[in-house]
Order: C-alpha cells, then structure tokens, then sequence
C-alpha cells in the first residue's frame, strides 16, 4: 500500500480544488462514537467541552480519516433559544417542547447572543481547544442549521409548513432573525478555529419541497446567509434529494454538496464537475449491519462513481454515523478507501 504524502488539510484542499490528491479524502462525520471512546453516557459526554475534544482526537488517531466534526448534537441550536434537549443512551439528542408554540411567538424572538449562550460557549471551547491540538494539519468542521430549516426545530414541522404557505409576513419575520443567528453562529465557529461550516438545510431539498417554493425560499435565503459567512461552506441536506435543484445551489456560493443515497452519485458528480465538490454517499442506516465485503464494496462503488478527477470527499449520505455502527465497520471504511482510493485510479473502467 502506498505510503500518504499529504496531510488531511492538503488532501482535503485538493480535493476541493478539484485536483487528484494522494487518495480520496475521508470524512468519517462521528459525533457519540466519542463517548464510547471515553466510556461516557451520551448526555455526559455533551456535558463538558473536554470531554468532546479528547473524543475527536481519539476518533482522529484511532481511525485515521481526513477531518474533526465539531457538531456536538443538533438541537444545540434550539437549546441556545431556550428548548429543552432530551437525551438517549443509544442515539442522538433531540429537541424538547418547541420555543414557538403559538405564531404570535414569532414576534418576540430575539437572536441569541453567541458568545453568552452557554452550549454554544461549550462548543466553542470545544473548536477552540481542537484548533490548538491540530493546527491547520486537519480541517476541522463546524455545523450551522440553515435559517430556513431550524424553524422544524423551533416549531414543529406541520406548523412550519403552514407558516411558510399562510403567514408571509410572519415566515420572513422569522427567517429574518434565524438569518442573524445563523451568519452570528457560523462567524464564531470560524473564529473559534472551524475550517469550514456545513449548512445543513434539509427542508430545502427536493425530498421536501418542490423546486419552485425552494427558489422563493431556501434558495434566497441561503444566499442571503451564506454571502455574509467568513469562510467556506458545504451544502447538506441530510439525505435529502439535490440533484433537482444541483444548478440553483452551486449559485448560492457553496463550496461543496452532500449527496443522497437515494439519488446516482455518479449523476450528481457530473452535474457538479469542475463547479462545486461532492460529499457523499454511503448509507449510514445500512452501515450498522454491513459485513467486511459489503464495508468493501460499497466504498469502491462511490469511488468509481465520483472519484476521478478530485472534488469529491467520500462520507456517509446523512451527516451523522449512526451510534449502533461498530469500529468493524469504521476500520474496514478506511482500509477500502486506502486501498481503492489511491490517486490515480486506474482500476475504473474508462466508462465509467
């Protein structure tokens, strides 16, 4: 096996110029495989900043992959707006009662201060002591909810729906405020020493909305929010369909796009070629149960799919490892991608 020349930052800037590095960066997204790491509780290991920070550096030396996921959970948006974070012994947290309970709450919003909110001040911490042990040998990625997909997490989503189609005024109200905090929250993790933020934006996908209500919505809103971040962003719309809309994406700024499992990731790197790069696709949910040969196969199969000619960063299809997946599964990922992932790729058929 041929030995790696680059680090994870060179490899991963490569790539994302859409140059060949040494081998097909990986992004292992692992968020509680840490507490595992320090035999923890999930809810405890949220608890401290320390407690993140040593898990993703064990994560980083055990596995060997291409980042630091600085995401600690995704209701610690919400939290900061004042919602109630219920925690599991095997999965991720999730939100409590919303914040808006009635329209009329809209109106009293006000955007959290992020360098007075306590859980965004631990996550912070937590970049910031990542930075210091890492350097810019490796990205380090923070995570922002997209304005006009929190509101799922502050409201609900069926009362959601509703204000988007029956209360206009109401509907840019609120993303007028979630645009403040998202471009606020972004610029801190920048700050803190984050490389890059992925820009999860689920709703906006074309597994939720048809394409005309995204232009008038997520499409505007989105270039309105990422014009104002301080550094690069990625596209997630966390297993939702893109490739209706790839072409009105890469026009909001974007550096890079996740790819859904259940769209040809082969059809999505050619609409993407030379543009924007793609993360993408393995099957989180599948990868619980997966056996070494399946691990194998599944890894070859979206390098052959997406990996010549840089621009791709191979990852799972959701944004998160789901807790059930086992180190097996982990290792048998990067030994898949050293072995079929180093550049150039002459084991692909030209037609492919």
């Amino acid at each position: 096996m041929r030995l790696e020349s680059m680090t994870p930052m060179e490899r991963t800037l490569a790539a994302l110029s859409h140059k060949e590095p040494d081998r097909i960066p990986l992004f292992l997204l692992l968020t509680m495989h840490g507490a595992k790491e320090l035999g923890l509780t999930i809810k405890d290991y949220f608890s401290e900043s320390r407690h993140v920070v040593e898990g993703q550096i064990r994560l980083l030396e055990k596995y060997g992959h291409d980042c630091i996921y600085a995401f600690f959970y995704a209701p610690l948006e919400v939290e900061a707006w004042g919602a109630e974070v219920i925690y599991a012994d095997d999965g991720p947290p999730n939100s409590g009662a919303p914040v808006v309970r009635k329209y009329g709450d809209i109106k009293s919003l006000n955007v959290p201060d992020v360098k007075h909110t306590p859980c965004l001040c631990k996550a912070l911490d937590a970049i910031r002591m990542l930075k210091a042990k890492v350097g810019d040998t490796t990205p380090i990625i923070g995570v922002a909810m997209s304005p006009f997909s929190l509101p799922v997490m502050q409201m609900g989503f069926e009362p959601y729906l509703r204000l988007i189609y029956e209360e206009s005024e109401l509907f840019r109200r609120l993303t007028d405020v979630n645009i403040r905090f998202c471009v606020d929250w972004s610029n801190a993790q920048l700050k803190a020493g984050a490389t890059a933020i992925c820009y999860f934006d689920p709703v906006s996908s074309a597994t939720i909305i048809p394409r005309e209500l995204y232009l008038k919505t997520g499409f505007e809103i989105a270039g309105r929010t990422l014009s104002q971040i301080k550094g690069p962003t990625a596209t997630h719309m966390a297993s939702g369909r893109s490739l209706p809309i790839l072409d009105d994406i890469v026009k909001t700024g974007t550096a890079a796009v996740a790819a859904s499992r259940l769209e040809d990731l082969a059809a999505v790197k050619e609409r993407c070629r030379n543009k924007i790069s793609v993360l993408g696709n393995l099957n989180g949910v599948e990868m619980v149960r997966w056996t070494p040969s399946e691990t194998e196969q599944a890894v070859k199969e979206c390098i052959a799919k997406a990996g010549a000619g840089g621009g791709f960063i191979l990852s799972d299809n959701h944004g998160e490892i789901p807790f059930q997946v086992t180190d097996d599964t982990l290792f048998a990922i990067g030994g898949a991608v050293r072995k079929w992932g180093v550049y150039p790729l002459d084991w692909i058929p030209a037609d492919e």
